[in-house]
């Protein structure tokens, strides 16, 4: 069977161009239908050892991220940004579209580079990747993270998890979206929003997902007492 060389080709062959459910001022290069692209990915990629196509979809944690970025521009305008386990690219563009300086996008997919690329065109803005795994080195200089979808799995979500609070502890503004996943934190976030995301029974338990963005506070031990303190003064980071 013939291997895919061209993610780009891959990508433009087996998606369609289309807005985003909760932020239709961005368009995608999307999969219509779960299982064929990612019955095909198995068949055509798997000897190249790809994860699923997760760049396929607009997931409901980065969907009510991207939202919140567009509703807030504020947070992110004149600033550096990381969009980390970026997938399509989906926050990165609203970060953008939002007035951010730069965006990084990061994921260790290397097929992410061309749907990031193919979807930065398509939205006219300019979006930098790496697929370097960022958790193996402490967080890149940047004025904000924003991490969408990204504890759907254990391990994984501890990992996430102490790589951002490092990342809070040195003043990073960090933005999750996610609609509870199942290993979600549940202590050290603040709840920004809430929306009703419509998705895909075939990558959720519904159509429409109560999808939550929030901000992750600096660790407990951060937020420490100096000798010299009047007693119950915490001292922001």
């Amino acid at each position: 069977m013939t291997r895919i060389a061209d993610p780009a080709a891959f990508i433009l062959a087996n998606t369609r161009l289309q807005p985003v459910p909760h932020a239709p001022e961005i368009s995608l290069w999307l999969a219509d239908e779960v299982t064929p692209i990612w019955r095909l990915t198995e068949e055509e990629l798997g000897e190249m050892g790809l994860p699923p196509p997760f760049w396929a979809f607009a997931w409901a944690g980065g969907q009510g991220l991207a939202r919140w970025l567009l509703d807030n521009p504020h947070e992110v305008a004149g600033r550096r940004v990381l969009d980390f386990a970026a997938g399509s690219g989906l926050v990165g563009v609203a970060a953008l579209q939002a007035g951010a300086a730069s965006v990084l996008c990061a994921d260790i997919d290397p097929f992410c580079a061309a749907a990031v690329a193919l979807n930065g065109q398509a939205n006219r803005v300019g979006l930098a990747f790496t697929d370097a795994n960022l958790l193996d080195a402490p967080p890149p200089v940047v004025e904000v993270i924003c991490a969408g979808d990204v504890f759907y799995e254990k391990p994984m979500a501890e990992r996430v998890l102490a790589w951002l609070t490092i990342a809070a502890d040195r003043g990073v503004r960090v933005l999750v979206g996610d609609p509870l996943r199942t290993y979600f934190p549940k202590s050290g976030l603040d709840l920004l929003a809430e929306y009703a995301v419509q998705t895909t029974r075939e990558l959720e338990d519904s159509a429409v997902k109560r999808t939550r963005v929030w901000s992750l506070g600096p660790s407990a031990a951060h937020r420490r007492r100096l000798p010299d303190d009047r007693p119950g003064t915490i001292l922001k980071p």
